[in-house]
């Protein structure tokens, strides 16, 4: 957590590599990430400021894309991620059709597809409706229970069990 401008958007970029010029080393299951950078990158997932849909897709087709970047591309599961973020009936609706709080559920569907271990998701909830926002919160403590991690930067308060909060300031 932090006000605007207190550098939230800049420590997730430096922890998932995207920035240097930092002092100091990042550390994942015991090794400096510039050592394994690669491994690091396959148990990584970033969400940033922009949703990271193709307008000119449709909901089916972006997640299409991306599972298929995961190498594996089953329309039965990317249906049914589609389904849990409240998405059924717009799958083979273009994006651009749909609202800013939409495009932000079929990216977050990705989370529902992605086999990375660590989660980091800049704003994840901007956009979204009530429904949407517990519907995030579960899949967040879901991934929690099953050893994942996530950090994830937010001006919505979580009450999910084990986390820990950390607020930035500028001083």
């Amino acid at each position: 957590a932090g006000s605007n401008g207190s550098g939230k958007t800049t420590l997730l970029r430096i922890l998932c590599g995207l920035n240097d010029g930092y002092e100091g080393e990042i550390v994942w299951r015991g090794q400096n990430t510039t050592d394994v950078s690669e491994a690091f990158a396959g148990d990584l997932l970033y969400f940033g400021h922009r949703v990271g849909v193709s307008k000119i897709l449709t909901p089916l087709e972006n997640l299409r894309w991306s599972a298929g970047l995961q190498r594996h591309v089953d329309d039965e599961l990317l249906l049914q991620a589609l389904a849990t973020v409240g998405l059924r009936g717009f799958e083979e609706s273009p994006c651009y059709t749909l609202s800013a709080g939409q495009q932000q559920r079929v990216s977050l569907a990705r989370l529902r597809l992605s086999p990375a271990t660590l989660w980091v998701l800049d704003e994840p909830f901007t956009t979204l409706d009530v429904d949407a926002v517990a519907q995030l919160e579960l899949t967040l403590a879901e991934h929690a229970e099953r050893g994942g991690g996530v950090i994830v930067t937010t001006h919505h308060t979580l009450s999910m069990p084990g986390l820990t909060r950390l607020t930035l300031g500028v001083s």
